[in-house]
């Protein structure tokens, strides 16, 4: 364990950086039913599109190859990357394309074989020729950089020669990398109050100046919106978290409104609206008395996205689409829930799971490819659990214990979804996820005395398993239930 913990390179130094992330990297507006799968290759298929404008090249373009690679090419039929790839080539991103015109647009490029580079250069497009599943390769050819998430364009002139080529990596939570380039969080650089890489920095600062994590927090999110913003920062920070919360109660409420049978070919009927409508029937009936109701509304909430997500439907990455249901049942549970329960708790909740989320995003991984998916629902969990005890009133050192706790008992997590789509177990292991968060504050909450084991010391544990991990297990398909499934 000394020798692998001496060798083993953190998300960070493998970068070869220190980054600071946004609260508004982690959560970031877009479509399912993946962000590292779908959201993460669209975004670096617009970009590459795009970029080909900026430099001239873009009317020379005859046509684009694509290639995706390791985790992206095995499951990424599953995952819709084939889709994402002609949606972000054809100039749309996550955060802005409609779902409702998702279908129509691909199945048009599908049919003519052509489409509108960058929204505006008409060129050829066969996915059975210009989509390649290289399955075979884990890593494309010559990349300096190793993760199984990665895609290569290379765009021709009408004689077939190569125009331009670049290589990105979809590392996580929607973000992406090009290879040989820094990775950085979506807003520019720039120097924040209150610095902080591992959680023992978060509490030390945040002690040394008699803060909150969520006050910390709103202080450096304020410095990285005054970038490029006119208005007062902590007013648009606060209106973006708004707009975030807005955006999660909204895919609840349309999952569990929604009934029907999943996309994909499990045949995977919507839980969501059956469950609810039976807990309504119970409170209408004045049956009030089971004590753990509540957590049966956790259940519906977190299975209500994740049911959204797998559909393609408008969702909150949380810090990814594939555990984007843990944080919102879990901050729903809050709102409904507790006594004391009022908007400030909302706004500490966000604060303060983001800030758990950035020690995972940059000590270890949010990449169940890389990790399995204690990267995800594990992360997700120990987000939710720290901001629950901040929202109900916990210290930094509660809050950094229900954080820890959540993440104990998500350590050795795989990633084997069925048939490459994000169902099963996806929907339900959001709802356990949901649940162990509200329990992990609990927990942390009736606890005054110090713990053994630090969140720090959690995160490195969670990344030294995940190298271990084989790569069966990481989001491939190839072992565990994806596996056994089909021998039942």
């Amino acid at each position: 364990l000394r020798f692998l913990a001496s060798q083993s390179l953190t998300t960070a130094s493998r970068y070869n950086l220190r980054v600071t992330t946004s609260l508004f990297d982690l959560y970031k507006i877009g479509v399912g039913p993946s962000s590292s799968h779908t959201m993460g290759p669209m975004r670096a298929a617009c970009r590459f599109a795009r970029e080909l404008g900026l430099h001239g090249l873009l009317e020379r373009v005859n046509r684009v190859h694509v290639e995706l690679f390791g985790s992206l090419a095995l499951t990424g039929m599953g995952h819709a990357t084939d889709r994402a790839v002609q949606l972000g080539l054809a100039g749309n991103e996550p955060a802005g394309i409609d779902p409702a015109l998702i279908e129509s647009t691909v199945a048009a490029i599908r049919s003519s074989k052509h489409m509108k580079l960058a929204g505006t250069w008409s060129i050829g497009f066969d996915e059975a020729r210009d989509l390649i599943f290289r399955r075979e390769q884990m890593y494309p050819p010559g990349a300096s950089m190793q993760h199984p998430n990665g895609v290569r364009f290379t765009a021709e002139d009408a004689t077939g020669a190569a125009i331009a080529q670049r290589t990105f990596f979809s590392i996580g939570g929607g973000f992406i990398v090009e290879d040989g380039a820094e990775l950085q969080g979506e807003k520019a650089a720039a120097a924040v109050p209150f610095p902080f890489h591992t959680a023992a920095e978060l509490l030390a600062t945040a002690q040394a100046n008699e803060l909150s994590i969520s006050q910390l927090m709103l202080e450096n999110e304020c410095a990285l919106t005054a970038i490029d913003s006119k208005r007062s920062p902590v007013e648009e920070v606060r209106e973006g978290i708004d707009r975030i919360w807005q955006t999660m109660q909204s895919c609840i409420e349309r999952g569990i409104a929604t009934e029907g049978i999943l996309p994909g070919g499990l045949n995977v009927r919507r839980r969501a609206h059956r469950l609810a409508e039976r807990l309504r029937e119970k409170e209408a009936s004045g049956l009030r008395g089971d004590p753990l109701a509540p957590l049966d509304w956790v259940t519906v909430y977190a299975m209500a996205v994740n049911e959204e997500n797998a559909a393609g439907g408008r969702v909150v990455t949380a810090p990814t689409n594939g555990a984007a249901g843990v944080v919102p049942a879990v901050a729903l549970y809050y709102s409904r829930f507790a006594s004391e329960a009022d908007h400030e708790g909302i706004l500490r909740f966000f604060l303060t799971s983001a800030a758990i989320g950035i020690l995972y995003k940059e000590n270890a991984s949010i990449s169940g490819a890389e990790v399995g998916c204690q990267g995800e629902v594990g992360v997700a969990c120990s987000m939710a659990a720290g901001g629950l005890t901040a929202a109900l009133g916990g210290s930094n050192g509660q809050i950094e214990h229900a954080a820890e706790i959540a993440m104990e008992h998500n350590l050795g997590m795989t990633c084997d979804p069925i048939g490459g789509l994000v169902q099963i177990p996806c929907i339900e292991r959001n709802a356990m996820g949901a649940a162990k968060a509200v329990h992990a504050s609990r927990i942390a909450l009736s606890e005054s005395e110090e713990h053994k084991v630090s969140l720090d010391q959690v995160i490195r544990t969670m990344y030294l398993t995940g190298l271990d991990m084989q790569s069966r297990y990481k989001e491939t398909s190839l072992a565990g239930l994806a596996l056994n499934i089909i021998e039942c």
